[in-house]
Formats: C-alpha cells, sequence, structure tokens
C-alpha cells in the first residue's frame, strides 16, 4: 500500500528511504512550480487586465418592494402546501374513527 502511495507523488521507496535527499527534491520540483505558477501568472495579467481575485460577487441585498413580493409568493406556497396536506389528513381521521 505504501509503494503505490509513495508512487502517486513521484516517489521511489525502498526500505532505507534517504528521506533528505527527498525533502531535497520536492524543494527543487516546489521551487520548479513557483516559477512556473509565476510566469502563468504574468501571462495571464497581459492577456487579461482584471486580476481573477478582484472579482468576487458580494451579497445581493433586496430592496424592500422585492423582500415583500417574495414573503407574499411563499406565504401563497405555504398556504397551497397547507390546504393539499388538510383532506389527507381528515380521510386518515375519518378511517381512523370509522374503524
Amino acid at each position: 500500500m505504501r509503494n503505490t502511495r509513495f508512487a502517486a507523488i513521484g516517489l521511489q521507496h525502498s526500505g532505507a528511504m534517504d528521506l533528505s535527499k527527498t525533502i531535497a527534491e520536492l524543494y527543487e520540483e516546489k521551487t520548479r512550480l513557483d516559477k512556473v505558477i509565476a510566469s502563468l501568472e504574468q501571462l495571464g495579467q497581459e492577456s487579461f487586465p482584471m486580476s481573477i481575485t478582484s472579482h468576487q460577487r458580494g451579497r445581493k441585498f433586496m430592496s424592500p418592494q422585492e423582500r415583500h413580493e417574495v414573503s407574499e409568493r411563499m406565504r401563497r406556497y405555504w398556504a397551497g402546501r397547507k390546504a393539499a396536506e388538510q383532506p389527507q389528513q381528515a380521510r386518515v381521521m375519518t378511517a381512523a374513527s370509522a374503524a
């Protein structure tokens, strides 16, 4: 099982694994990846003047009129649900009382 874990990240596992060598290789890989990321970010800035992180959407606030419309719509929705449940409850109660 351990061999697959190390193989997944590109490391060879042996009985006497040299940790300092592995750590050095990982730091080299990290340095290489940091350079690639920096170059891609620079390329992205040239193509798109807007930063990716600066375009976050905030919470949308409703006006009082929109809030009232939603409130009325939900009031009608729940009234319809309650009305749909009433005949079923009455049937169950009638059947139970008739028995």
